[in-house]
């Protein structure tokens, strides 16, 4: 059932505020992120406005069969250096573990290497996400390098690693 779903991502909107609130102030979702939990729609729109024409960054909500899911974007999109940082946040729990994050992966991924000829895609992600750590393997990131106690995380700092996918490495499935 799961492998049939139309994924697609889309621009993030103004309309997405609210569903995005939801996904991140969700005990169930945040361990790994790095916001100062609770966010608020307030909050939100006022990101949202302040970034509105940012050209370094890229931010997209997922969609599965039309449902908004999730987000995923590039962050520090750097023309010069032909590269960006990913990031993704599966926000509908039972939408999590279906493959839905791949799918919506190779498209962003897709995304920066083609439509913005960007040459590099990283990311970061805590020593102890291995469940992320498995989806980022699967899509053509390789794992780069340990970042010590990189990032204040719930109180503690946490170390990190640091992942990269290259243009000439990676393929569209």
């Amino acid at each position: 059932m799961w492998q049939d779903v139309t994924v697609e991502i889309r621009k993030f909107e103004r309309e997405d505020i609210p569903k995005k609130v939801e996904w991140i102030n969700c005990s169930e979702n945040n361990r790994f992120l790095h916001y100062d939990i609770p966010i608020s729609v307030e909050g939100t729109e006022k990101w949202f406005d302040s970034h509105i024409g940012d050209e370094s960054r890229y931010d997209a909500t997922i969609l599965a069969d039309g449902v908004p899911v999730g987000t995923i974007g590039l962050l520090s999109i750097d023309r010069k250096n032909s590269k960006a940082e990913y990031y993704i946040a599966m926000g509908e729990v039972a939408y999590k573990g279906k493959g839905i994050a791949k799918k919506a992966s190779l498209l962003l991924l897709k995304y920066g290497f083609e439509v913005l000829g960007l040459n590099r895609i990283y990311l970061y992600t805590e020593a102890d996400n291995t469940a992320a750590q498995g989806l980022f393997e699967k899509i053509g990131f390789v794992k780069e390098g340990l970042v010590r106690q990189d990032i204040l995380s719930h109180g503690k700092l946490a170390d990190r690693y640091v992942y990269g996918c290259l243009r000439e490495e990676w393929h569209y499935e």
